[in-house]
């Protein structure tokens, strides 16, 4: 049986503040690989807006295996929603491993962002919290604590 190559490229968000957005992931450590503005039929075909037209920024986790494409939509307009809760249907969170998830949660806290309930130990082998971070989204922070 033929097994077709695949390899996951990016998870996808969309924010309603770029700028803010990339700053809160840089400082976490990730770097901007990419800017563009995109526009034009073969976009409206690809994500299947009429219209569509969005900033969007690439950004590579340091080891250059995590990607994120974030776009901000300039037409047709953004739609606000209700920030995910953990429990609900769809896309769920964006998951780092931190070497040190203190420092982790204490940039995140300068850009306005906290845990929705605390730092929970699972079992010896992780510590773990989910973070709402900018345009809602939620983001995971786990350490090891098994250092190998």
């Amino acid at each position: 049986m033929h097994v077709m190559a695949i390899k996951l490229e990016n998870v996808g968000i969309a924010v309603r503040d770029l700028e803010a957005t990339i700053a809160f992931f840089t400082d976490l450590g990730l770097t901007v690989v990419g800017r563009d503005t995109v526009s034009g039929e073969w976009t409206d075909t690809a994500v299947g807006l009429d219209g569509n037209h969005a900033n969007i920024a690439m950004l590579q986790t340091p080891d250059g295996h995590g990607v994120l494409e974030l776009f901000e939509y300039i037409h047709p307009e953004a739609i606000e929603t209700e920030p995910t809760l953990p429990n609900e249907i769809g896309m769920h969170r964006v998951a780092f491993s931190v070497d040190d998830i203190d420092e982790a949660l204490a940039i995140a806290a300068r850009h306005g962002c906290h845990p929705l309930r605390g730092v929970a130990t699972y079992e010896d082998v992780y510590k773990l919290t989910y973070v709402r971070g900018p345009s809602g989204i939620l983001v995971m922070f786990a350490e090891a604590l098994r250092k190998d």
